[in-house]
């Protein structure tokens, strides 16, 4: 239920309205929110064998004895953190006021030693997978893993696997005895290594040299992993089936490893399988290089329609930018526009100020103040917040620049008492009962190179955030705000210097405050919280990838108790589809997508006897998904051209061919661009995920640079699909252009 504790004081003079707003409590313990919306949540990234060691009998197991350094010198060994350490600290953590905590991938890992330089590693960082069927032993047993679930569930805290489907364990092709060589097992029974496919499991392409390349980055190695083809029939039910296992074990989330190389259409309809097992959040790593990135539409398109959303690095970028280099609050602004315009969810985006593949913060500038500050702003903005392990402790380690693996320190310390630690908590309390900050827009008030001033507002809820990042005073003038008139008091308790503000009357949502000094290196935040309204408002429907039959949260405001009035539809055009509620609260709200709903962009509107609310879009597919891979022969390009796939379908695009729209890629586009390389020219690939046991008219297009469409001549090509059942083989569909 949604907490209002506003506290009117009437003043003696006639203008005036003062509010105080009360800190809310975070998430009661023993209750979870949402698995498929993290708008409201505080993620908490942590290094599985770096946090805290709580069994010490797993440090040296016999099936991977040599692995572990006691002395904690080599930092490419197993230290001792492991699942029942983490449940030990639990309470640090919900006292922290994280709601969300992303793990290691929890998978078992080599055995052995990949030696690199006369340097042993090991997979302790999760990611060298050998058995996607098997926990790793070094961080605990299914007990163990089952165990953590439940204490996190009991303190209000979700937990998020990390997934990685893209690839197993180092391999070397001209040394077959090198490590385990991207071994694969099947619940402890060997299926392929990189030197032993006679199946075609692994990609065999070599490893990537152009990290901007669509081909190299989805076909080729990353970093000498075995990188699988999960196109291929059995990699791709293994991988399904193998996830399913774990999040039978009652998981509320998946971040999912290395997006960018894997193609979009299979990790649609990877996404299907999961999304219609559990609606819970799905978010991935898609690595950007630089602001002009060559794959950032790519990675806007990906996120927008894969049901995946994505990690911002093009934010992270800019916070480091900002606050660790000293650029201009600008750097910021401008980074909150662009991806405002360019993401359709960019609610939906997991923002993070440093990630254990890049140096920590205070390895780039080992300030706590302005760590505080980018804090701050990281709680504030758009998207959900992700802290990564020991940022509340002032963690990290610079040696040779603090890079892997030396941002992956020991945690050292649990101290609730730092400023970092109580800064966290005040931010996740707020961010819990307050919907601007859930759902809210963003609003530049008031700027210079130094100074941000930012709203976020959500109909009549409304934050106000002032960070100073310079050594001196600030005048600042001519504010104007969406706060009422009234007294507001600093809602991190002057944690960071803040003080109360006093806004007077104005209109149109513009309200002014005063000439007034800003105090050097000082962050504030003001709240109001309106009462309950009594028209419904949705601030977020999830997940946006759905289908009929699967289950999707709305969540708001005014959506009062369930009667007879209480209607939540999915609306195509002038037709609405209702859909059955299996929970209905003031706040959330929890349906089944109606049969019968055409597949493509749909909106969720829910109808009450106070009125209807606004629209939000979601993605419709037409059934069960399957990967399919379209290749078209003989296409010639001339330069600047691209190829394009388009179709009767909704997973087809209906037959649209409009790519982008000014400079943003279109939401629902043609499906592309295709992918070729040296050697494979004039033929031209695109995977995506298709609706089973569907026979679709489909042709290839060529798009010129300047947006002119070449459509194939003769006849639509025709291919029916394949059918889904128990288990699914990936379709293959080859054409010549015409």
């Amino acid at each position: 239920m949604k907490i209002r504790s506003i506290i009117f004081v009437l003043l003696v003079s006639i203008l005036a309205l003062t509010i105080f707003t009360v800190p809310q409590q975070a998430v009661e313990a023993g209750s979870v929110d949402s698995d498929a919306s993290y708008k409201g949540d505080v993620c908490y990234q942590i290094i599985t064998d770096r946090f805290f060691d709580g069994n010490s009998s797993n440090n040296n197991p016999s099936q991977s004895s040599g692995l572990y350094d006691a002395s904690q010198s080599n930092w490419k060994l197993y230290w001792g953190g492991d699942w029942a350490g983490i449940q030990q600290k639990m309470t640090y953590l919900h006292d922290m006021g994280v709601t969300a905590i992303w793990i290691s991938p929890p998978v078992d890992n080599i055995n052995v030693a990949a030696t690199y330089n006369g340097t042993a590693n090991a997979g302790y960082h999760g990611y060298w997978a050998r058995d996607f069927k098997t926990p790793e032993e070094h961080f605990g047993t299914w007990t163990d893993f089952q165990n953590l679930v439940n204490a996190a569930h009991a303190n209000g805290i979700k937990v998020v696997i990390d997934w990685a489907p893209n690839h197993t364990s180092p391999a070397d092709v001209n040394n077959s005895s090198f490590a385990e060589n991207g071994a694969l097992y099947n619940a402890g029974t060997f299926v392929a290594s990189l030197n032993n496919d006679p199946n075609g499991y692994f990609h065999h392409n070599g490893g990537i040299t152009n990290w901007d390349d669509r081909y190299q980055t989805q076909y080729l190695n990353l970093a000498d992993l075995a990188d699988f083809e999960q196109t291929n029939a059995y990699v791709n039910q293994y991988l399904q089936d193998s996830l399913d296992i774990w999040v039978g074990k009652n998981i509320d989330g998946i971040r999912m490893d290395a997006v960018k190389h894997m193609t979009y259409g299979w990790q649609r309809a990877f996404n299907d399988d999961i999304l219609n097992n559990k609606d819970m959040f799905i978010f991935g790593e898609w690595y950007l290089g630089s602001y002009g990135d060559p794959l950032y539409d790519d990675n806007v398109r990906f996120a927008d329609e894969s049901g995946t959303a994505v990690l911002d690095f093009y934010l992270n970028r800019a916070i480091r930018d900002t606050f660790g280099s000293g650029q201009s609050m600008a750097t910021l602004d401008n980074a909150i526009n662009t991806t405002a315009a360019d993401y359709k969810y960019p609610e939906n985006l997991v923002t993070f100020i440093d990630n254990h593949d890049m140096s920590r913060f205070l390895s780039l500038n080992n300030d706590s103040t302005k760590l505080h500050q980018a804090l701050t702003f990281l709680m504030t903005v758009r998207g959900t917040p992700c802290v990564y392990y020991g940022t509340e402790q002032y963690l990290h380690d610079d040696t040779s620049g603090g890079g892997d693996p030396y941002n992956r320190p020991m945690m050292n310390s649990f101290s609730q008492s730092s400023t970092a630690y109580q800064l966290i908590n005040k931010l996740s309390t707020l961010k819990q009962s307050q919907p601007a900050l859930q759902y809210g827009d963003h609003q530049q008030r008031w700027m210079n190179n130094d100074v941000y001033i930012y709203e976020r507002q959500f109909y009549d809820d409304v934050v106000l955030v002032v960070i100073n990042k310079s050594n001196s005073w600030q005048e600042i003038s001519g504010l104007y705000t969406a706060l009422p008139a009234g007294t507001y008091s600093d809602q991190l308790d002057g944690l960071l210097g803040g003080h109360n503000i006093t806004v007077t009357g104005g209109s149109g949502g513009n309200n002014p405050i005063g000439t007034w000094w800003l105090g050097p290196n000082r962050a504030m935040v003001w709240s109001y919280n309106a009462s309950e309204p009594s028209t419904p408002e949705v601030g977020s429907v999830a997940p946006t990838l759905t289908r009929a039959g699967n289950t999707v949260t709305v969540e708001g405001q005014g959506f009062g108790s369930l009667n007879g009035s209480s209607k939540v539809y999915f609306v195509n055009g002038g037709s609405q589809y209702q859909a059955s509620v299996s929970s209905w609260g003031p706040n959330r709200i929890v349906v089944t997508v109606p049969s019968g709903v055409p597949a493509g962009l749909r909106q969720v509107k829910v109808v009450t006897s106070g009125g209807t609310s606004n629209l939000y879009d979601v993605m419709v597919l037409t059934n069960q998904q399957v990967p399919v891979t379209f290749q078209v022969n003989n296409a010639y390009t001339a330069w600047g051209e691209q190829i394009y796939l388009t179709g009767d379908a909704a997973e087809l695009s209906a037959w649209s061919t409009a790519t982008t729209s000014g400079n943003n890629p279109v939401f629902g586009g043609p499906l592309g661009p295709a992918i070729t390389y040296s050697g494979f020219y004039p033929s031209w690939q695109v995977v995506t995920s298709m609706p089973c046991g569907t026979t679709v008219q489909f042709k290839f297009i060529k798009v010129s640079s300047t947006g002119v469409v070449t459509w194939e001549s003769g006849s639509n090509h025709s291919y029916t699909t394949p059918a889904c059942g128990s288990t699914t083989t990936p379709g293959y569909v080859t054409v010549n252009w015409q």
